[in-house]
């Protein structure tokens, strides 16, 4: 790969990152889970021993889940490229809460982090594997 390429196969798997917290706040969870290779996997950080397997179970265990309002702040994104057509990454997210209707964030507030293993598929970077973990929680605030 030329260095040129390495970089925008960067820019491809970052962006591919934030929009994933994007769309995950904005309830498209259709739209989310197609940015998975199809058999693809994911772990969520408050549920890291949970892996779901394929985009059809990703996408009912998003849906299951209570309404809510949610923000992830994602940062200190890393992409390594192996090759072109594969990719590593790992990035912290700030998850921030509150009940469907509200506007109050409340406890806990989670800090943890993504590894990503991505895999560029007929031209389109991809989620093959999604593993999160939470490093610190916040239950109440004094």
């Amino acid at each position: 790969m030329s260095p040129m390429e390495r970089m925008l196969a960067e820019h491809q798997c970052e962006k591919l990152i934030k929009r994933f917290a994007v769309l995950n706040d904005a309830g498209e969870y259709e739209q989310m889970v197609e940015m998975f290779a199809p058999e693809g996997a994911f772990a969520r950080p408050s549920a890291p021993a949970e892996l779901i397997q394929g985009r059809e179970n990703i996408l009912a265990a998003f849906k299951a889940r209570p309404a809510r309002i949610s923000r992830h702040l994602i940062s200190n994104i890393l992409v390594d490229v192996t090759d072109a057509n594969n990719a590593t990454a790992l990035s912290y997210v700030l998850l921030f809460t509150a009940e469907a209707g509200s506007n109050e964030a409340k406890p806990p507030y989670l800090l943890g982090r993504f590894r990503d293993r991505l895999e560029c598929i007929d031209d389109q970077w991809l989620f093959v594997e999604r593993l999160g973990t939470v490093d610190l929680s916040v239950q109440t605030i004094i």
